[in-house]
Parts: C-alpha cells; sequence; structure tokens
C-alpha cells in the first residue's frame, strides 16, 4: 500500500462545503490530538479562514496559555476562553481548533452546537504522549506523571469528546489523510434544516 495521498477531490470539497454552508467547522479533542495542524490544513482545503483558540486567547491577553494558568489558574483561564470561543464563532462559516478542555465547558459545547459542526479528534494514548512528551507549554501535564494525568484527562473527556457531530481516528498517518476523512465524515452529514 503506498503512502501516496491524492489532492482532496474537488466534489468532497464542495459537498463538505454544502453541508457546512455557513457554520464553522470546530475541532475539539485532547491535547497532541492534531487539531491546530488538521484545522490549518482543512481550512486550506476548503478555503475558509483558520483559527486557533488558545493562539487568539493569547493575543488578546498578552499572556502564554501557561502564564494564564500559573497567574489565574484554570477556572479563570476556561471562563476567559469561553468568551473568545463565543465571539470567534459568531463571525460565521471559519474552522476554528480549540484547546483540548474547551469543549468540556457545556457552555462552550452548546455555543459550538448551535453555530458549527464539531470534529473529534480521537486519538489513543500512544499516539497523544508521543506527540505531546516532546514539547514544553502544557500546563496540565507539569507533573510527576504527566502520562499518567494524560491517561486520566481521556478517561474523563473522552464521553464529552463523543458528542460531537462526527468523529475521527488521529492517528500517525500523513495529515493529509485525516483531513480527507474529515471531509468525508462531514459530507456524509444531513444538511442541517
Amino acid at each position: 500500500m503506498s503512502d501516496v495521498v491524492e489532492p482532496v477531490s474537488e466534489t468532497l470539497v464542495k459537498r463538505a462545503r454544502a453541508v457546512l454552508g455557513r457554520r464553522n467547522l470546530v475541532f475539539v479533542g485532547l491535547m497532541g490530538a492534531g487539531k491546530s495542524a488538521i484545522g490549518r490544513l482543512t481550512a486550506q482545503a476548503l478555503s475558509l479562514p483558520f483559527v486557533d483558540s488558545d493562539h487568539e486567547i493569547e493575543r488578546v491577553s498578552r499572556m502564554t496559555v501557561a502564564e494564564l494558568f500559573a497567574a489565574y489558574g484554570e477556572t479563570e483561564f476556561r471562563a476567559l476562553e469561553t468568551r473568545v470561543i463565543k465571539r470567534l464563532l459568531q463571525s460565521g462559516a471559519r474552522i476554528v481548533s480549540t484547546g483540548g478542555g474547551a469543549y468540556i465547558n457545556p457552555q462552550t459545547r452548546r455555543n459550538i452546537q448551535k453555530s458549527g459542526v464539531s470534529v473529534w479528534l480521537n486519538a489513543e494514548l500512544d499516539v497523544l504522549w508521543e506527540r505531546v512528551n516532546k514539547r514544553e507549554g502544557r500546563p496540565l501535564l507539569k507533573n510527576d506523571d504527566p502520562k499518567g494525568t494524560l491517561e486520566k484527562l481521556m478517561i474523563e473527556r473522552y464521553p464529552i469528546y463523543a458528542e460531537a457531530d462526527v468523529s475521527v481516528l488521529s492517528r500517525d498517518v500523513k495529515k493529509e489523510r485525516i483531513v480527507e476523512e474529515v471531509l468525508e465524515a462531514i459530507a456524509a452529514m444531513p444538511p442541517k434544516k
């Protein structure tokens, strides 16, 4: 089997765009699932703007996510995150990548359901760990057992992520393959009435 990935077909792009209409496409999932990378490539395929909610939070607060956690704690960070995501969703059709804890907030989930299509990038523990243990700046993993914490987050959050409109398995294949699977899942959805 070849690893060569053909460009996404124009037909698939048109079908996915028709289902989305003016709604946002919102990526949810744990840290390391690929929400930003896949979101950016999906935005390119659909010719839609892309925004990463964590980057937007950092832009408006002029602090990094890690600095916000340290200065104000997770509760205040989540309140800011909810406000920023609500504002981002008001701008019409765009691709939004959210932080790992965003979709866990019931208000944020309702906002996404109202104006978007949610895509859960579901990944196994070993895939996530391989991706996140190479990078600094993960406030929830700054402890003596970061892999155990990641596993605990999976147990707590996966049932909530499962409420997303579609789920796509994030794994170690070419990113373009995942983008194609995202577009196929969206194109297979019934159009919103």
